[in-house]
């Protein structure tokens, strides 16, 4: 009976909703709501506090908050670390976006979308549509899938056009060391990504991105976003950002501190710039939250400054309007470093931007509405929630040689945006704190030099390993010129040469996930020489750079990181947790040695490898591409002459299929493609992700069906469909480690051994069992039930 009354009372709810079948499925004014009551954005007490506030100029309250109560236009990036930006731009523009002219839905007219006018090079548009109507609304699905596919490939990102800021005025460059202290979800890490990566033709650069976010499972979301891009230079870690470690680099046999060139700050804030996406916001909205969110946010750009090298850059932006996480943290931490730091005046560097001059004079307001003008008119039981460092500077002089003015605050109905504030910093010379005589022992505690308290240690030992490098400093050096002694800081007595393991557990005791170690290949592994003489490596490869994650067994999958980012893993293992670095290149073959070599390479890697094979390399042209993307294992026969010769006297094993455009044509693709394949008995096939192979299609003019298989795919008993590529012989797919028993979440893209992954059990049963019967026995996806 219970479960009929409930079945009845649910079809009542459903009758009496609005825009239900009673009125033909008609949306109301609201549209696209589905019945549900509408939020009145409505809040007296947010428009009195900015209004006393004055941080809208006079005469535009009503666009302002007429703005606010607009959704937010949805805008995406193309990214231009690839050299498929130009190609995929070019698409967006001749196709996509000429189909959406004269375009109406739900009777509102659809804009075609437009490009940033402050984001260079075209590579940022926004359109009027939101994000609801792109997903329900039939006219816009084939638009709405390409959105999808190309951003799961790593092609697009849609990102609100504000959070684009920061790392353009961080003005990276590919040598420079980066630090984003609060990254997850990794959309502006993405960028920086990008923008180390600017030249196509290193695969190297000589800089690198650390990524941190105090939320162990957000990390996982971070490595996904970061894992699209396929890049040795990242490395994400999970720690408290007020508090994060100061690692140590190897510089000529002598232990130095790492400085960052760059620094990304871009800290937990209130979030009341969002309130067009987020419209909870207009109900919960208070200043209590500002208040309890100041002193976190000067502790974290604290030691973000700390951590900047002299003349380096950082970045400090909240998605706040609110002074007292704004001007008041940047005025606060400038009088603190004592002419150490100064505003940067970045009005220049982004021409097309609007924005407002930050503010010189502010007030503070408690939650019940009550004003405070200068700390000496708090009440002394008030001194908890509001503290000194939330007023401007008394001394008019000193709070004038700020300039405040430089920083920038984006208001929402400048250029239909959300709310946003951006300082840039610009340090001088050390943090005065860093110059002081480092402690005696026995040295008492008020004399010590400062060290900025945490609200939480998320690591036992995280600020004492910092005051412990730090009180190694001589008396009057710099924090640049800071070096330590190896005899000093050398903790790596018992561990193994290359080994970088996870901290002691006493220390991840509060964290999530325990990480496998990230271990180095050794000079003299037995691994490599055949991996070297199958691909003919070239002799500049850095095989120091290769390692694992398994220290016994089998290694299932070679990973690579950058020169540099060997250095601090090597040398930090015990005060960081890191997450996740490195890029796939190379994984094991079940039956690999028949091939003269047990590993095949990774499409994840397969950019930055490139460069390095001289072997196994087939030149083919576009028609040739075209087959090997739409059909599962074509036969020789099938590509051109040119691909045909190269192919049929190579051995079987893994294969580079690289496609170089013919200036000489405009009308066809002009970037480069490389693919890794399989050469077969009689065919070739190619191991491409499902997005990755739409991505290209579409580049070549093709628009394939989402449901669709590749020719002779459904034919084919065992074989992998376009949306689970079977990614070599004997081996399941790389695109599913969520759907895989035992996998560690959806979002952890690290398929290491022993992190719950695809790797635990590619040579096991169940991936015999994917990739076809015969598949153990022969490795020839010709044998493995595939056509001939």
């Amino acid at each position: 009976m219970g479960r009929r009354s409930r079945g009845r009372r649910l079809q009542q709810q459903q009758q009496q909703r609005p825009g239900s079948a009673e009125d033909g499925g008609k949306r109301n004014g609201a549209g696209w709501e589905g019945g549900y009551p509408e939020i009145v954005k409505e809040n007296k007490l947010f428009e009195h506090y900015y209004q006393e506030l004055k941080i809208v100029p006079e005469g535009e309250w009503d666009q302002f908050m007429g703005a606010l109560r607009e959704p937010l236009p949805a805008t995406l990036r193309i990214t231009g670390y690839k050299s498929h930006a130009k190609e995929i731009l070019h698409c967006l523009k001749n196709k996509y976006f000429k189909e959406l002219e004269d375009l109406e839905v739900d009777g509102q007219k659809v804009e075609v979308p437009q490009p940033l006018s402050w984001y260079p090079e075209e590579l940022a548009w926004h359109t009027n549509l939101s994000r609801k109507i792109l997903r329900k609304s039939p006219q816009l699905e084939k638009f709405h899938q390409f959105l999808v596919s190309e951003t799961e490939s790593g092609n697009i990102s849609r990102q609100e056009a504000v959070s684009m800021i920061p790392p353009l005025l961080l003005n990276a460059h590919p040598h420079h060391k980066i630090l984003d202290m609060c990254a997850a979800p990794g959309s502006k890490t993405t960028q920086l990504i990008e923008m180390l990566h600017a030249d196509m033709n290193v695969p190297f650069p000589e800089g690198f991105v650390i990524a941190n976010d105090v939320d162990n499972k957000r990390c996982y979301l971070l490595v996904h976003q970061a894992k699209r891009l396929g890049s040795p230079c990242i490395m994400v870690v999970n720690h408290d950002a007020s508090c994060i470690p100061r690692l140590q680099v190897d510089v000529n046999g002598r232990k130095e501190v790492l400085f960052y060139d760059r620094i990304l700050c871009d800290v937990p804030c209130s979030g009341d710039g969002t309130m067009r996406k987020n419209i909870d916001v207009w109900k919960k909205w208070s200043t209590l939250n500002s208040l309890q969110l100041h002193g976190l946010q000067l502790r974290i750009a604290t030691r973000g400054a700390e951590q900047l090298v002299e003349g380096g850059r950082m970045v400090y932006s909240t998605c706040s309007l609110n002074p007292i996480e704004d001007e008041a943290v940047i005025a606060s931490l400038l009088e603190k470093s004592e002419g150490a730091l100064e505003l940067a005046d970045v009005s220049s560097e982004l021409p097309g931007l609007k924005w407002v001059p930050g503010l010189s004079q502010w007030k503070v307001m408690t939650k019940d509405g009550q004003w405070f003008a200068s700390w000496d008119d708090v009440p002394h039981n008030r001194h908890t929630q509001i503290r000194p460092t939330m007023f401007p500077p008394k001394d008019p002089e000193k709070l004038q040689a700020m300039h405040l003015e430089r920083c920038l605050r984006i208001l929402p109905h400048h250029q239909n945006t959300g709310g946003f504030f951006v300082a840039v910093l610009v340090k001088n010379s050390s943090m005065p704190w860093n110059k002081r005589p480092p402690k005696l022992q026995g040295e008492p505690a008020e004399l010590r030099a400062p060290v900025p308290p945490s609200p939480a240690e998320p690591m036992a030992g995280c600020t004492s390993n910092t005051s412990e490098l730090e009180s190694k400093l001589a008396p009057g050096i710099s924090d640049t010129g800071a070096v330590e002694r190896a005899e000093n800081v050398d903790d790596s007595g018992s561990k193994r040469d290359g080994v970088c393991g996870p901290p002691p557990s006493k220390k991840m005791k509060l964290f999530g996930f325990k990480e496998d170690p990230f271990v180095f290949i050794p000079e003299d592994d037995p691994l490599f020489p055949p991996i070297q003489k199958f691909y003919a490596l070239d002799p500049s490869f850095p095989k120091a750079n290769l390692l694992t994650r398994t220290t016994e067994g089998k290694k299932r999958q070679l990973y690579m990181v950058s020169k540099e980012l060997r250095n601090v893993l090597l040398n930090n293992s015990e005060r960081m947790k890191v997450i996740n670095t490195g890029i796939k290149v190379w994984c094991r073959n079940n039956s690999g040695e028949e091939f003269d070599c047990a590993f095949r390479l990774a499409q994840e890697g397969i950019y930055t490898l490139y460069p390095f094979i001289n072997s196994r390399i087939i030149t083919v042209s576009i028609e040739d591409v075209q087959v090997l993307l739409t059909q599962e294992n074509p036969f020789f026969r099938k590509l051109s002459s040119e691909a045909y010769s190269q192919v049929k006297d190579m051995a079987k094993g893994s294969v580079v299929l690289k496609y170089e455009p013919d200036p000489t044509k405009p009308d066809t693709l002009q970037c480069p493609i490389v693919l890794c394949g399989w050469r077969g008995k009689a065919s070739v096939r190619t191991f491409v992700p499902r997005n990755e192979r739409l991505h290209y299609l579409r580049m070549m003019g093709l628009e394939v069906p989402v449901g669709k298989k590749r020719e002779g795919a459904a034919a084919v008993p065992g074989a992998a469909s376009p949306a689970e590529p079977e990614d070599g012989p004997g081996v399941g797919s790389p695109m599913e480690p969520e759907d895989r028993p035992g996998a560690a979440s959806p979002v952890e893209p690290e398929d290491g051994p022993g992190a719950g992954s695809p790797a635990e059990q590619e040579d096991g049963a169940g991936a015999e069992q994917e990739a076809g019967p015969n598949a153990s026995s022969g490795g020839d996806p010709a044998e493995a039930g595939l056509p001939r």
